[in-house]
């Protein structure tokens, strides 16, 4: 299974093409598919990333619900009617289509973010402002867990 870690910025070229991390690259040796789906995340203004291999998990796991239930229907058209498989080229570079990059605010820099068996593609800026959100909130709803004894 791929792993992702850390965090990567990285730069649009003139052609829209960016390099996916090589450490993301990596994580991905075992797929049969050389590449990473890519769809909006509907949760944030980002992109979500993931491997052929996860996304088979995800439509396999979408099987388990009712042929006709409400929530999959949301699921499949939000994940599987937005996925974008995207192969490497000989360099590891990908062309974020278009649609997605306007969804994550993305112009010329993006910010790679690993989230394990996934990650997220994200404008820098806009990644800064919700991880200080996501640390605010998770200082006050869960005080224990205090990093550095901030």
């Amino acid at each position: 299974m791929s792993l992702f870690l850390s965090c990567y910025e990285n730069r649009l070229d003139t052609k829209g093409r960016i390099s996916v991390p090589a450490a993301f690259r990596s994580s991905l040796n075992s797929e049969n598919f050389a590449g990473v789906v890519l769809f909006r995340s509907f949760k944030h203004n980002c992109i979500e990333g993931l491997s052929m291999s996860r996304m088979e998990k995800i439509a396999s796991a979408s099987d388990q619900m009712g042929l006709f239930d409400d929530d999959l229907d949301n699921l499949t058209a939000m994940i599987f009617a937005d996925a974008r498989p995207l192969q490497f080229d000989i360099t590891g570079r990908i062309v974020i289509p278009k649609e997605l990059l306007k969804h994550a605010n993305i112009t010329d820099k993006a910010l790679f973010v690993g989230r394990g068996n996934s990650f997220q593609i994200w404008n820098p800026e806009d990644f800064i402002r919700t991880q200080q959100n996501s640390l605010t909130t998770l200082r006050k709803t869960h005080p224990n867990l205090k990093i550095n004894n901030q």
